[in-house]
């Protein structure tokens, strides 16, 4: 029995980038800073931040490029996956872990990220997409 699940809440480090495989298929690439908090022995507060490579493929990724940008935070649920490859370069064996999206959520930031935009956003909650227009500033989180 195996278990991939991976729940991250931080902020993209870039604007989304979205490209179509050979196959015709859409997938958009991103990364998420998360910060991390703790107090050490000596009671000093530290703090540390991960930067997590994502992926969404089709309608789910076109949605996040359409309304995500640098800075704005994102709660993402996703599974782990490892890439592996050679370098050209040095001929070293190389890999990469990246998260890859199966839901996400617009959350609030505080930023007044958007003003009352009413379009088809693809409202994505529990892996479906809606086609229904809504109003970024009703969502409640």
């Amino acid at each position: 029995m195996a278990f991939n699940k991976v729940i991250l809440l931080g902020n993209l480090t870039r604007d989304p980038e979205t490209r179509s495989t050979g196959g015709g298929q859409s997938v958009t690439n991103f990364s998420v800073a998360v910060n991390e908090t703790w107090v050490d022995k000596s009671g000093e507060k530290q703090e540390r931040t991960s930067f997590i490579e994502c992926e969404a493929w089709g309608q789910r990724g076109e949605t996040i490029a359409k309304y995500f940008t640098k800075g704005r935070q994102i709660l993402v649920e996703g599974r782990l996956r490892q890439d592996s490859w050679e370098d050209k370069d040095t001929g070293k064996n190389r890999s990469t872990l990246r998260v890859t999206i199966d839901s996400f959520s617009f959350v609030n930031d505080g930023k007044g990220s958007g003003s009352s935009t009413s379009s088809k956003a693809g409202a994505v909650i529990d892996d479906e997409i809606s086609d229904e227009p809504i109003n970024l500033d009703d969502i409640p989180f």
